[in-house]
């Protein structure tokens, strides 16, 4: 098993939650965190000339534990709907899994995600 980790633009949460819904994937977790990566943040002009940096940019993080040969569908599934093709589209990490365990029936394994 892996956990899928995304962490995505917010506005396309809904895109990424709809696309993992329709390959199967119902159970996931939704936190919205702050963070930078490559873009570093995001410079505004002020009134008067004034700049200022934002380097800590929001951001939406998605876990969802998948079955070993269901790993690239769910990969698949969060590229396709949350790519924009700019700086900040996110970043996936697949990160190992050695038990799950369903608590309401103690199943575990595949079974319990």
């Amino acid at each position: 098993m892996y956990k899928l980790e995304a962490i995505i633009r917010p506005e396309r949460l809904d895109d990424v939650k709809n696309a993992l819904t329709e390959a199967g994937f119902t159970g996931m977790n939704v936190t919205h965190v702050t963070g930078r990566g490559v873009q570093r943040g995001i410079v505004h002009q002020g009134r008067g000339g004034e700049t200022y940096t934002v380097d800590m940019l929001p951001k939406v993080k998605i876990e969802v534990v998948i079955a070993d040969a269901d790993s690239e569908k769910a990969v698949q599934a969060v590229v396709k709907a949350a790519q924009t093709g700019n700086i900040g589209d996110g970043k996936i990490f697949l990160i190992p899994v050695s038990d799950a365990i369903r608590v309401r029936t103690g199943e575990r394994g595949d079974q319990a995600v």
